[in-house]
């Protein structure tokens, strides 16, 4: 131990010398500590309580939304109230007209040709078109050739060539004549054929009607069609309506969640 030092002082710094900054003037000194233990900072009161964390906004918004009633659910309008569709109004019957001759008869529904009927309905469309009965063409033009011939070649007398003439004539204009062939399309089978002799343009005014008619009924069946469909479709409507009613008062609302946070 140096002398002049006292037991228990703690050591003193050397003083610094002349002309030093004052840097070095602050230099750290060494200080003796206390052995007594760290005083640990203060338990919080018991009295005063944390308070819980407030739930994010949406969580919140979900809870308060569940604690109210829940509403029945409503079916969709397109199922409660079905669109109405318009068919238009239905026209009314047509009236019967046919042939002078009687060969084709021709009423609201039906057309009948030569005694045979069918419906409006079966029918695709109808056609007539003027033919030439070709055998009797081909037969009194060919005999008109071979009497003139002959009367030419002197193998027959005056009276019976011109008796072979007119004959062999009338065969050539039955045959121009011909016939109108009526042509009836059917729906799913084959078409049918019809002989009707007379005027052509008047076959082509009663051809015009029928398929005027045709045109009519089928209309009518798919405006009939349409009726159906959009019944049963209303139909099918109303009952799935009525099952998500059902559906809707079977299940009540979710109850409300005990301590769940507000």
């Amino acid at each position: 131990m140096p002398d002049g030092d006292v037991p228990g002082a703690a050591p003193q710094a050397p003083a610094p010398l002349a002309g030093a900054s004052a840097t070095a003037a602050a230099a750290p000194s060494w200080v003796w500590h206390s052995t007594a233990a760290p005083v640990s900072p203060a338990p919080p009161s018991p009295a005063t309580s944390t308070p819980p964390p407030a739930a994010p906004a949406p969580v919140a918004a979900l809870v308060a939304a569940k604690k109210e009633p829940e509403a029945p659910v409503a079916p969709p309008a397109s199922l409660v109230s079905p669109t109405r569709i318009d068919f238009g109004e239905e026209l009314p019957p047509a009236p019967t007209i046919g042939s002078a001759d009687g060969r084709l008869t021709l009423t609201n529904t039906s057309l009948t040709v030569l005694g045979r009927t069918f419906g409006l309905r079966e029918i695709e469309r109808a056609e007539v078109q003027p033919v030439r009965w070709l055998f009797w063409y081909l037969l009194g033009a060919l005999g008109l050739a071979i009497v003139l011939i002959l009367f030419l070649s002197n193998a027959l007398r005056t009276l019976p060539a011109m008796a072979g003439l007119l004959a062999t004539a009338l065969l050539l204009l039955y045959g121009h004549r011909g016939t109108n062939r009526l042509r009836l399309w059917l729906l799913g089978r084959e078409a049918v054929h019809f002989a009707l002799p007379g005027d052509a343009d008047t076959w082509r005014r009663l051809v015009a009607e029928t398929n005027r008619r045709v045109a009519r009924a089928h209309d009518q069946a798919a405006a009939e069609a349409a009726r159906l469909l959009a019944a049963l479709e209303a139909e099918r409507n109303a009952a799935a309506a009525a099952t998500m009613q059902a559906q809707a008062d079977q299940y009540p609302p979710n109850p409300a969640i005990p301590g769940a946070p507000a």
